[in-house]
């Protein structure tokens, strides 16, 4: 799932402690799989005894997820035996957490004050005219506030070909996966919160 945004498969493998998350907004090839075949095979000779590899939806049209599978089964052979699960529409739905039901709650309430001010605002001699820019809002959170924007400004901020932001603050977190997944690498991220550059090292 995902499509071409890899937020599900990055913030998944951070819960899960995935050892590699593949998705579209990093390019990847051979090199960095090999990579994360051989970080596994090393991972197995410790007391940690499993691994999990992610790949987004859409993340490349060459690696596929059975392209990924059969490498890893084929490389792990003697060392680590490989399982595939294509989860799709597993993943959606399910009981809501008690953060779902009151975001929910809260959003809800948001949206009807929202609708009965611009009702009132908009209402003149028995009709409704909802023509202005602020008339067609999202509804999200930013920087934890609950916020409209008109849609037209998101025109400018979207990828409506890959249907993602154009700028996806969720990449700032991927240097964590391959530190907490104890990969030999140490990272220097600029103030923007893009990787910079990586230089092998032995931290561990």
């Amino acid at each position: 799932m995902g499509g071409y945004c890899g937020y599900l498969a990055t913030v998944g493998g951070l819960a899960a402690g995935a050892d590699a998350a593949y998705i579209y907004e990093e390019p990847f090839d051979i090199r960095d799989l090999q990579s994360n075949v051989k970080h596994l095979t090393e991972k197995m000779k410790t007391s940690i005894q499993r691994g999990l590899v992610l790949r987004n939806e859409n993340c490349s049209e060459n690696y596929t997820t059975d392209f990924i599978y059969q490498l890893y089964s084929e490389e792990g052979k003697g060392v680590f035996d490989c399982r595939k699960n294509v989860l799709g529409h597993m993943q959606q739905g399910g009981a809501p957490s008690p953060f779902d039901r009151n975001f929910g709650t809260k959003i809800a309430a948001k949206a009807m004050q929202w609708i009965s001010k611009k009702l009132k605002e908009f209402y003149r001699e028995g009709h409704v005219f909802a023509n202005s820019e602020d008339s067609a809002c999202l509804l999200g959170m930013r920087r934890r506030a609950l916020v409209f924007q008109p849609v037209i400004q998101l025109k400018d901020e979207t990828d409506f070909v890959h249907r993602i932001p154009k700028e996806q603050w969720w990449l700032r977190l991927r240097p964590l996966m391959k530190i907490l997944a104890k990969y030999k690498t140490s990272y220097d991220v600029s103030d923007s919160g893009q990787l910079e550059h990586i230089r092998v090292s032995s931290p561990w």
